[in-house]
């Protein structure tokens, strides 16, 4: 518009410079100085040119754009103040869409547009005019550049480059709340008049929403909108340009508005009561129903928890909701009986789990409704009064004894009989019957605790008019003990008892075992018998199962009676008493003055505390004897053996095994005699054996060496001393020689009387006589004749004569 008011002025106040048409004495004086100029300018040529005023008028021209007419639009006109209008200045232009858009008339200047020209492809062309003589063809002023600007037309409707839309609201919001906003474009420009304003208007989604005219918000204009009621809309909104005036260009773009949900709505059921009807058989915790309120909210706003309200049906029956389905599964908590009660009524209550206070309306935000429960009657088998039964019977008792019963009873309405049965599973249970009308059970055989303590029995309850249906009960039976078996001793006793025993003095402790076996352990009494009175010896019962042999007095004499027998009565306490009697032996020994009254007392005291029984007593007294007669061989033989020749070498039987200290070491290792002993008699004394650090003691021998030209002897060595050389030289280390004559080297010493020269000591076996009164005829025996009795007025001993048979070897 400014450009449009600048060359309006320009064509008012300046006409001369553009139109030919001027004042005469303006027009004389431009056209004085334009011929003297042009004139000055043939004349001097380019190189004389003179700089003169730019005769150039103009600022920028405006075509229109969308241009329709036949004829070339008109743009404008150049024009020089050196043009004198003698049609020798030519015009010429240069620049953007010269020749193909614009033209210029080369004598007039006249600038055209040839092509309709769009603003929004191009808006405006920058070209360069320039005035040339036509003669010479030279430039009569510099270049000039200049601008043709596409003037701009409503062309251009608004556009909505995003559509269409898709929005979101909750339901239930209050009006004005914001839903989204929406912008057009216009491509027409926004400099030049109204073409580019554009205004918002909805033609479609009223009265619901609306939207402002200058932003393009659209926001909700009814309250209360309910998505249960209508959940998506579909909104048309227009834009128009030229401020909304009529003649301007409009365009338009839909929005998807959808509600979404709320938490607004509480559960309801579909009806206020609920049927369901389930066998009086059904199972604990199993289902027997379903029921169901309708939520009209979606996701986790329809959830619904159920409930039994606290009352009739809550301690029968439970109910929990199914995820998936959003039902009410009712659940059986407690057995059902028909018999007892047939239809249950109670209130079920649905509830939201999250609801949303902003939406509770006055009252509870629930709904509740009624559920009858019909129990349907089911043939049942009959049913036992107990579980399980617990019968007693003594082992005692006799065959057909009625020990219990067991009852069972038909529950349906029919009342049919009951048969009872016993259920045989192996040989054991052959042992009772049971009464197939009444369910008493009795014995068919005899009974043995000692044998099975407890029997099992199972019984068996069938129904008449259908044996199909029965049930079993389990009955043991304990079998009693009876009291059959009588106490008897722990095992045989034998008691001994020293003849200086004390009064009161305990003997031996008594105990009792019991083939029966009842309850609560045994309880045993020991007594004397009532008749017999024993005056020695007495029963004491310490109340503990247990008893004593106790003396009445002191001085037992065993030679008036060596052995006394005492009876003892054992009873138990059960029921009837039963009682045994047993004998038990007390032997009277002789004890020493040293043995205390528990010590022992002779041979079998001294064993009795280690409780060996009599063969063991006797065989002592036998191994003595043994002993004793072994004794007096022992010495009879010393008395009267012979001082005899040496045996022959047939008969030699003794052998001497030689040991080395070291294998192959030699003669000077061994500890054997010295054979050179054998070889040179003379040096038998003078040798030491070999092997010896010290002198060493020769055992005693009783009697002395034999007579060294004894013709036995010489004639024994000359023999042995022929047989080694005729052989080696020396026996080998490893043989094993036999010698009569063995010699002094012998690591064991002399077991002959040969080099004898020392009696045997003389052994004291007097005090055997202590070991008892049965070793004192062994220490007489052992002792010989009684040594006589001291001088008293020298003190000294008789001389002992000495006995014939010094020089008697050992044997």
């Amino acid at each position: 518009m400014g450009n449009c008011l600048l060359l309006l002025l320009w064509c008012l106040l300046d006409k001369s410079f553009i139109s030919p048409t001027h004042s005469s004495s303006f027009q004389s004086r431009l056209g004085k100085e334009h011929h003297r100029g042009l004139w000055d300018h043939r004349r001097h040529g380019v190189a004389g040119l003179q700089r003169v005023k730019r005769g150039w008028v103009w600022n920028q021209f405006f075509v229109l754009e969308e241009y329709m007419g036949s004829e070339p639009q008109y743009v404008g006109k150049l024009h020089s103040d050196l043009d004198k209008g003698d049609n020798l200045v030519k015009y010429t232009l240069s620049g953007e869409g010269v020749g193909a858009i614009f033209t210029v008339e080369p004598t007039t200047g006249d600038i055209h547009a040839v092509q309709s020209l769009d603003r929004e492809v191009k808006p405006y062309y920058t070209l360069r005019a320039q005035a040339v003589d036509v003669l010479t063809g030279r430039p009569l002023e510099p270049e000039s550049q200049f601008i043709i600007k596409v003037q701009d037309i409503n062309d251009n409707e608004p556009r909505f480059l995003e559509g269409p839309y898709s929005a979101s609201v909750p339901e239930m919001s209050p009006i004005g709340t914001y839903v989204m906003q929406v912008t057009a474009t216009d491509a027409d420009d926004p400099t030049y008049g109204n073409s580019a304003r554009v205004v918002y208007s909805i033609l479609h989604g009223q009265p619901y929403f609306s939207v402002d005219p200058k932003t393009g918000v659209i926001r909700i204009a009814l309250p209360n909108m309910d998505r249960e009621v209508k959940e998506s809309y579909q909104v048309l909104i227009q834009a128009k340009d030229m401020g909304g005036q009529l003649g301007g260009l409009a365009g338009t773009t839909t929005i998807n508005i959808t509600l979404t949900d709320v938490n607004d709505n509480p559960p309801r059921f579909a009806k206020s009561i609920f049927h369901l009807q389930v066998p009086e058989s059904a199972h604990v915790a199993s289902s027997i129903g379903r029921v169901k309120a309708h939520d009209l909210d979606l996701g986790k706003n329809a959830e619904v928890e159920y409930s039994i309200i606290p009352g009739d049906g809550s301690s029968t029956f439970d109910i929990y909701t199914d995820e998936h389905t959003q039902e009410g599964v009712v659940l059986l908590k407690k057995p059902l009986d028909y018999e007892s009660r047939k239809v249950y009524s109670f209130k079920v209550e649905a509830s939201n789990a999250q609801p949303n206070a902003a939406f509770l309306h006055p009252g509870a935000f629930k709904d509740s409704a009624t559920l009858r429960v019909s129990v349907l009657d089911v043939e049942e088998p009959p049913a036992f009064s107990q579980g399980s039964y617990g019968m007693e019977a003594y082992e005692d008792s006799p065959v057909g004894s009625i020990i219990g019963a067991v009852t069972a009873e038909d529950l349906d309405a029919g009342d049919s009989p009951i048969r009872y049965s016993i259920e045989w599973r192996n040989s054991s249970e052959n042992y009772f019957d049971v009464d197939p009308t009444e369910g008493t059970i009795s014995t068919r055989e005899a009974l043995d605790r000692e044998k099975t303590a407890r029997h099992n029995v199972t019984v068996v309850a069938t129904k008449v008019n259908n044996p199909l249906l029965f049930s079993r009960v389990s009955v043991a039976v304990d079998v009693l003990d009876v009291n059959e078996f009588p106490p008897e001793l722990s095992f045989p006793y034998e008691m001994f008892v020293c003849e200086d025993a004390k009064v009161g003095q305990v003997i031996r402790v008594l105990g009792a075992t019991d083939r029966d076996m009842p309850h609560t352990g045994h309880r045993f009494f020991f007594k004397s018998p009532k008749d017999i009175r024993n005056r020695n010896f007495t029963i004491r019962d310490y109340g503990n199962n247990t008893a004593g042999v106790v003396t009445r007095r002191a001085g037992l004499q065993r030679s008036e009676t060596s052995v006394h027998l005492i009876p003892v009565v054992v009873e138990d306490s059960g029921y009837p008493v039963l009682s045994s009697t047993a004998t038990l032996s007390v032997q009277v020994c002789p004890c020493t003055r040293d043995s205390s009254s528990t010590a022992a007392c002779g041979t079998r005291a001294a064993f009795l505390p280690a409780g060996l029984s009599t063969g063991a007593l006797v065989a002592v007294p036998l191994c003595l004897l043994v002993l004793l007669a072994t004794a007096a061989l022992h010495v009879a033989l010393k008395c009267h053996k012979k001082t005899g020749t040496l045996m022959s070498s047939e008969e030699d039987v003794r052998d001497n095994v030689i040991h080395y200290d070291d294998e192959g070491g030699g003669e000077e290792d061994t500890r054997a005699f010295d054979i050179g002993t054998l070889r040179h008699t003379k040096a038998a004394t003078d040798t030491p054996p070999r092997g010896e650090t010290g002198s060493r003691p020769r055992p005693p021998s009783l009697a002395g060496p034999p007579p060294a030209d004894s013709a036995d002897l010489r004639a024994y060595i000359q023999q042995r001393l022929q047989e080694s050389h005729s052989a080696t030289a020396a026996p080998p280390y490893d043989s094993l020689a036999t010698y009569a004559y063995e010699g002094e080297g012998s690591a064991a010493g002399s077991l002959s009387s040969i080099e004898s020269h020392m009696q045997e000591p003389e052994q004291d076996y007097s005090r055997m006589a202590l070991w008892g009164p049965h070793f004192k005829t062994l220490a007489r025996i052992f002792s010989g004749p009684e040594p006589q009795a001291t001088d008293p007025h020298t003190g000294n001993k008789p001389v002992r004569p000495q006995t014939e048979g010094s020089e008697e070897g050992h044997a």
